[in-house]
């Protein structure tokens, strides 16, 4: 039986000393309690606390982490089927295949792709996050290309797959710290996987002829000692991927079934020799339980409608997007460049924010924390008025960034002008349109009060 987060913090040591990464003994406690993390993140707990409560609050799917700093990968700590019963927890991982055969200048190709396509939204930055290695037989040619990705990819994680141990460990070994997925354990050779993981403390991935298969191996592997690993079952078709995927989700999260209890790896880039077939098969498994989607190379048309699906499923839908509040400067504002302001809904910032780049006109845009609600609910609730807006604008230093003092709010905040114009006599307030469509003519026409 599940304990409650109580419970488990009676078992704590109760230090608070956050190196779990979480600031409290009880914030952990009600983590654990919720599947979001394990019990051995805690370094000074108990063995036989570890015992007790791992057995009873462990997530169905174990969290996996590899690499390290930038190049940190975590997957799994899944605890639900669906989004809206609570959230999923980490994203996607999107891999990009290198073989140790390939060509120099198509590895070069895909290294400068993959360090070059960085999206940022909102202050978050968006991209690819892992390489998967492939070997062909050729050792020393692998270890050469391991190297060589470490070199040249410092924010990327690894995938080192073969199906010998030898080859595995020497190019583990060039990683560094940057610790690996060693991918290729079998039926045959688990024994032999199960030591290297061990003796690396590296994650393995099981790989199956089939999901029955799949289970043997992982099976194999727990029964070694094996705590890390993600699961391939084989399937390289789409259907196939898809209802396996769906098949090791349920079974560990309704039925606690520990051989499926990983996140899985999956390869669009062996189900098809179209990049833009790979790309919608991998927007299918992301949105149906797959730990990590390989590919066979990323371009943009390819890569950013995927990092946009990953942003959308790995939101918590029980709390509104939000944005930062902050001054958000649009198309490199200047001194006379106009000053808006407007909440933090995220929707609400996109829409604005858009319409402002569309305009072509410099401007400055505030964004005020309304706790996610939009401009009227924002105001309603007491979240978005005169005193509060006032406040920001004072403590947000915009008014040293620009030579006039003119504020123009939202049409709908057209009843708090007067209160506004009280709380900051130094500024002209000006309102604007009510829709963030009428956005551009009134920019293209504005000029700063006299």
């Amino acid at each position: 039986m599940a304990l409650t987060g109580i419970q488990i913090l009676k078992m704590l040591p109760k230090k608070n000393c956050g190196e779990c990464s979480i600031p409290t003994c009880l914030a952990f406690a009600m983590k654990v309690a919720a599947g979001q993390t394990e019990i051995e993140e805690c370094p000074y707990v108990s063995d036989e606390a570890k015992a007790t409560i791992g057995e009873a609050s462990a997530p169905p799917i174990r969290t996996i982490k590899i690499g390290s700093g930038e190049a940190e990968f975590v997957s799994g700590g899944e605890t639900c089927l669906f989004r809206h019963e609570k959230r999923f927890e980490n994203q996607t991982g999107i891999a990009i295949l290198m073989s140790a055969d390939e060509d120099a200048a198509s590895i070069d190709g895909k290294i400068e792709r993959f360090n070059a396509m960085v999206y940022e939204r909102v202050g978050v930055y968006m991209r690819a996050n892992l390489v998967a290695l492939k070997d062909t037989g050729d050792a020393g040619a692998f270890t050469a290309l391991t190297e060589k990705v470490i070199e040249k990819l410092p924010k990327a994680a690894v995938i080192l797959m073969s199906e010998n141990v030898d080859t595995l460990k020497a190019a583990a070994q060039a990683c560094g710290d940057r610790t690996p997925i060693l991918y290729g354990a079998t039926t045959e050779n688990s024994a032999a996987f199960a030591d290297l993981a061990k003796e690396l403390n590296a994650p393995l991935g099981a790989k199956g002829k089939n999901l029955d298969d799949l289970v043997e191996v992982s099976g194999k592997l727990l029964e070694a000692g094996v705590k890390d690993m993600v699961i391939d079952t084989g399937a390289r078709t789409m259907r196939g991927a898809l209802e396996d995927n769906i098949v090791a989700r349920r079974s560990a999260v309704k039925e606690k079934y520990k051989p499926l209890g990983f996140p899985t790896i999956t390869f669009p880039c062996e189900m098809t020799d179209d990049l833009m077939m790979e790309a919608m098969i991998a927007s299918i498994l992301m949105a149906k339980y797959a730990g990590i989607v390989v590919l066979s190379d990323i371009q943009g048309d390819v890569l950013f409608p995927l990092l946009l699906e990953q942003l959308n499923i790995f939101t918590d839908p029980q709390r509104p997007m939000v944005v930062q509040e902050d001054i958000y400067p649009i198309t490199g504002p200047d001194e006379n460049s106009p000053v808006l302001i407007t909440c933090n809904f995220s929707l609400t910032y996109f829409i604005v924010s858009g319409e402002i780049e569309g305009s072509k006109v410099p401007s400055w845009l505030l964004i005020k924390d309304t706790e996610g609600l939009s401009v009227l609910t924002a105001w309603a609730a007491g979240k978005f008025g005169a005193d509060l807006i006032a406040q920001f604008v004072n403590k947000s230093g915009i008014g040293d960034k620009v030579k006039h003092h003119e504020l123009i709010i939202p049409g709908y905040l057209a009843t708090i002008k007067g209160e506004l114009e009280e709380e900051l006599p130094d500024w002209t307030i000006t309102i604007g349109p009510r829709e963030a469509g009428h956005l551009p003519a009134f920019l293209k026409d504005w000029k700063p009060a006299a």
